[in-house]
């Protein structure tokens, strides 16, 4: 449940009183506090106050809410919205204004320059991801690869970093977004040196058309195998592609368990994030994608065959992602009867990379082991 709350006094003065905010609505004091700020709901949840200085904005969620109005504190420039929370939440917000996008200026928490993350108190911790802020510049690994033409057409540009000097190849789809949202060079590195994580390479592979890349096809995983592995290679830095694991996250997630199922010889090892289970190829034109058959081509292809010998594939998924378990849940059980190495866990998220990440390192390492 979500929602803003009425701007009446929520104590004594203003309704900023039981957040703890010193000074003056709108003074500096008051500006100087970081945000969002929570207090217990009383049901078990949160009350998360978030704060806008300047106009009229609204507060826009990834996934898990609708977006949430802000109303203004008296003739002050304060903005704000006390926003309802479920337990163990970690969530990706914007401001929204008539002019744009915005990252919270006040939280100290973002992923890229126009977002901000938020959790509950009781959200559990992500050791090794750094809080990076909005103009904060993340690292770039220094090789890089161009990937031109092929069976996918284009030009991407593909980074590759060794961890601790480097190791089996990780492919981490959807790229662009671990390198520019979220910092996961230097969540690999810190995993590593605190002993949770293998050498590994990294490679970064950006998608240019994520549904036409990541359904269900063959070109894919034909070109990563044919033409992208043999770029790697050639770049100089270890890599160990016969120990190969995908890393993916929505569509990603559904491509990965889809490349270990159909290229065994390619892909043995899936860290999966709320795979888009839902996906059959009628179901993009569909009024409603997730309404069609539970588990989608993914459960079709589990109950025809047995999996590939060896496949290792640790499964996460949102705790919010209400619509999305059934087809996960599907998949997860049919994928061990059929005899693949399955993992499950749960994430303290909806469907949003900003809770999936600490799986992310976690299920890379599981794979591996």
């Amino acid at each position: 449940m979500t929602g803003a709350a009425p701007g009446s006094p929520a104590g004594p003065g203003s309704p900023f009183a039981r957040f703890g905010l010193p000074g003056a609505p709108g003074g500096e004091e008051f500006w100087a506090t970081a945000a969002p700020l929570s207090v217990p709901s009383g049901d078990g949840g949160w009350v998360a106050l978030f704060r806008w200085r300047g106009g009229p904005a609204v507060v826009e969620f990834e996934s898990w809410s609708e977006p949430v109005p802000l109303v203004r504190w008296r003739d002050t420039d304060c903005w704000y919205a006390e926003v309802r929370m479920p337990p163990r939440l970690r969530v990706t917000y914007r401001f929204r204004t008539g002019d744009g996008s915005y990252a919270d200026p006040l939280n100290p928490v973002g992923a890229g320059g126009e977002r901000s993350i938020a959790a509950t108190p009781d959200a559990p911790p992500q050791p090794h991801w750094p809080a990076v802020g909005a103009d904060d510049v993340l690292p770039l690994p220094r090789t890089r690869v161009r990937w031109t033409g092929g069976r996918l057409g284009g030009r991407r540009t593909v980074r590759v970093h060794p961890v601790a000097g480097g190791g089996p190849v990780v492919l981490l789809l959807d790229g662009d977004d671990w390198l520019h949202l979220h910092p996961a060079v230097t969540a690999f590195d810190a995993a590593a040196a605190a002993g949770g994580m293998p050498p590994v390479t990294l490679v970064f592979v950006p998608a240019r058309d994520r549904a036409a890349e990541f359904g269900c096809r063959p070109e894919l995983w034909e070109a990563v195998r044919d033409e992208l592995l043999p770029l790697v290679a050639a770049t100089g830095v270890p890599a160990d592609p016969g120990r190969l694991v995908v890393a993916g996250q929505s569509l990603g997630g559904l491509s990965a368990v889809y490349a270990a199922l159909e290229f065994p010889e390619l892909v043995s090892r899936v860290a999966c994030q709320s795979g888009s289970f839902w996906w059959t190829p009628e179901a993009a034109g569909l009024p409603d994608p997730l309404g069609g058959p539970v588990g989608g081509a993914i459960a079709a292809r589990l109950r025809e065959r047995p999996a590939p010998a060896g496949l290792r594939i640790a499964f996460d998924l949102g705790e919010h992602e209400t619509r999305m378990r059934p087809h996960c849940e599907l998949v997860e059980s049919l994928a061990g009867k059929a005899g693949a190495t399955v993992r499950s866990s749960r994430s303290a998220s909806d469907h949003d990379r900003a809770g999936w990440r600490q799986a992310l390192l976690r299920d890379v390492a599981w794979a591996l082991a």
